[in-house]
């Protein structure tokens, strides 16, 4: 039995589904922190003759941009958190007060699903008696364990991934030849993006091709559009 509940689980976890809490927030942080801090760095070197004022805006966006990713998953995970746990107080309350009018509700949603209705009783009896509050969670309130996320797991996670995708235009911003600084930005850019979409793509199951053009031309858009505003509102320095 345990080993069959082990091929189960093993055969579950195989499905895409089960990355894309973290898969979202890999590639959005190290997407962010690419296009961001390129972007960036492409605007100030349109507008500078010198590398120390192109390091400190890249530097300054990778702390900002970091803390701020960080900051703002964890605000948004823990509102989502903070409705679920409220929902699910409130559901063990109704299944104080009115325990055969939730069991209707089950199988009221199960019968909707394709159950005959005798059928979609029996097995919200059964899985009231198994495990009330766990159906009704699921089943009527659709909160599982792909859908949740912690906090402070989220924030970290989004945090990094921004900084090891910003550290990557940093470092051409040190040794790239400041003249020509933007060229070498955007070329070394969108191959980090070609890549990121590659490995994002295949990591979650979907069409590589789509998610590399897709990326490139967002990063392009960002990139040209900074680059543009250096050029017009630019001060030579």
């Amino acid at each position: 039995m345990n080993d069959s509940k082990l091929t189960i689980d093993n055969y579950l976890d195989s499905h895409y589904i089960h990355r894309s809490n973290w898969l979202r927030a890999a590639v959005l942080g190290a997407n962010d922190g690419i296009i961001s801090i390129s972007s960036l760095a492409i605007g100030v070197a349109t507008a500078s003759t010198s590398r120390d004022p192109i390091l400190l805006a890249t530097v300054a966006g990778l702390v900002a941009g970091a803390l701020s990713m960080a900051a703002g998953e964890y605000v948004s995970v823990s509102s989502q958190t903070d409705t679920e746990k409220a929902d699910i107080e409130r559901e063990k309350q109704e299944l104080k007060e009115m325990p055969e009018e939730e069991m209707q509700i089950l199988a009221e949603i199960y019968e909707r699903r394709g159950l005959k209705k005798e059928t979609a009783l029996q097995v919200a009896k059964e899985l009231t008696e198994a495990d009330a509050l766990g159906a009704h969670v699921r089943d009527e309130l659709g909160i599982n364990e792909i859908s949740q996320a912690n906090p402070i797991q989220a924030a970290f996670a989004s945090g990094a991934a921004f900084t090891a995708g910003g550290l990557l235009p940093l470092l051409v911003t040190i040794f790239a030849p400041v003249g020509n600084m933007e060229y070498v930005l955007y070329g070394f850019t969108m191959l980090s993006l070609v890549v990121l979409g590659a490995v994002s793509a295949k990591t979650g199951g979907s069409n590589v091709g789509k998610a590399v053009l897709r990326i490139v031309i967002w990063g392009t858009l960002a990139m040209g559009l900074s680059g543009m505003v250096g050029y017009i509102f630019g001060v030579r320095v």
